[in-house]
């Protein structure tokens, strides 16, 4: 794998036994996190609401552009790392692979993308100061997947490299998708659709995924971690009907407000 990838300078010069040691003993800050995202969220509509409203559009822009960008980069550097363990090694390997936490190209992008969970809260800043709806599957997923994601990290846990790779591919449509509709362009509303539908199958894999290391996890080259796939398993079945009632609601039924038009994020 090391031959096959060719890594940036930044890449490989990454000290992710550092990285994972810092998770080792501050893991728990996610749970520090999440309280301050809860704790913001309250005070924010409080403080908001007998106030106007804030526009925002072009900081929102900024952001959701920054957030693309990232994640497609991401998304190029981690999936790169599963096509070659596919084509050099099958798929169960990929299913039951740790070796990405540590791969010369992959490594920093497992540690980047386990950071991100906690700048991503930002999403929820624009959507409280905009006085925009916000509804439970926004704030539920950014807490469960921050708290899923430190521990993955931390642990190492078998899989990573589906599940970072399918997030930041998502994640580079719909934060694309966000940036402009926030710059004003008109984006037809089966991309919407189409966004919505992609985080549903990935939901669909992430919990496949799941069950296959749970079948698996008592192979020597598939050891996982129990109470991480009990946890990781009922979040992805949380988010796939989570996802598909939002779908329905949107898109087929049309009961949903204009607020809820608009793709949501997954993991």
């Amino acid at each position: 794998m090391n031959e096959t990838l060719h890594a940036f300078d930044f890449e490989r010069q990454f000290d992710d036994r550092a990285a994972n040691e810092w998770f080792q003993v501050n893991s728990g800050l996610s749970f520090v996190f999440s309280g301050t995202y809860a704790a913001g969220i309250y005070f924010g509509r409080v403080f908001m609401k007998d106030r106007q409203k804030f526009d925002l559009r072009t900081p929102l822009m900024l952001w959701s552009l920054c957030l693309a960008v990232f994640s497609a980069i991401g998304a190029v550097r981690t999936s790169w790392y599963v096509i070659n363990l596919l084509s050099s090694d099958g798929f169960h390997q990929t299913v039951c692979d740790t070796a990405f936490f540590g791969d010369p190209v992959s490594k920093f992008w497992a540690f980047a993308f386990t950071i991100s969970k906690v700048p991503e809260l930002g999403d929820t800043v624009f959507i409280v100061l905009r006085k925009q709806r916000l509804i439970f599957l926004h704030w539920y997923h950014h807490i469960t997947v921050l708290l899923y994601t430190w521990y993955s990290y931390r642990d190492r846990v078998a899989g990573g490299c589906w599940f970072m790779s399918m997030n930041y591919t998502v994640h580079a449509v719909m934060y694309g998708y966000y940036a402009a509709k926030a710059g004003g362009l008109r984006v037809p509303r089966p991309v919407a659709v189409l966004i919505t539908a992609l985080q549903i199958v990935q939901m669909i894999v992430g919990f496949s995924l799941m069950g296959l290391m749970f079948r698996w996890r008592d192979e020597v080259h598939c050891v996982a971690n129990t109470n991480n796939l009990i946890y990781g398993s009922v979040m992805y079945l949380s988010y796939l009907l989570l996802f598909s009632s939002f779908f329905y609601q949107s898109y087929i039924r049309g009961a949903a407000g204009p607020d809820h038009k608009r793709p949501m994020k997954r993991e």
